[in-house]
């Protein structure tokens, strides 16, 4: 069986320069979902606003499955690349659907602050937690 796990290599990232190469990145292995989320992504770009009231019509305009297509929203979700908004939410006009989200930028941009940080921090309070970590393993 492949593997669907999402392969963060450093090398293949510093590579990617196409939405293409992303979508195989998130989702390897499956050009179905690949495809839902190219469709996703793009329809979500050129939106009005950057907001889509209902992802159904994407998969109907793109000839994707409802199953196919609520597999990718919710690993897209998970991912925090796209958020749903209530009709409670003033910000978008009291109206409900989806649009892009930031978490994903912040939570790779805290992983590389944390990586810094822990390399940089040199005392010998830290050493004896660090190599603490050992007896645990």
């Amino acid at each position: 069986m492949t593997s669907t796990k999402i392969d963060l290599n450093c090398s293949h990232i510093m590579r990617l320069e196409d939405l293409d190469e992303l979508a195989a990145v998130l989702f390897p292995n499956n050009k179905n979902h690949q495809r839902a989320f190219l469709a996703i992504f793009v329809e979500l770009k050129w939106a009005d606003g950057q907001f889509l009231p209902a992802l159904e019509p994407v998969a109907d305009k793109n000839g994707l499955s409802h199953r196919t297509l609520e597999t990718v929203r919710a690993k897209m979700r998970r991912l925090g690349l796209i958020d749903h908004v209530s009709r409670f939410n003033r910000k978008y006009g009291y109206r409900e659907g989806w649009v892009f989200s930031n978490k994903f930028a912040h939570a790779i941009e805290k992983l590389a602050d944390m990586t810094a940080r822990l390399r940089e921090c040199r005392n010998a309070t830290q050493e004896r937690k660090d190599r603490d970590l050992f007896s645990y393993l």
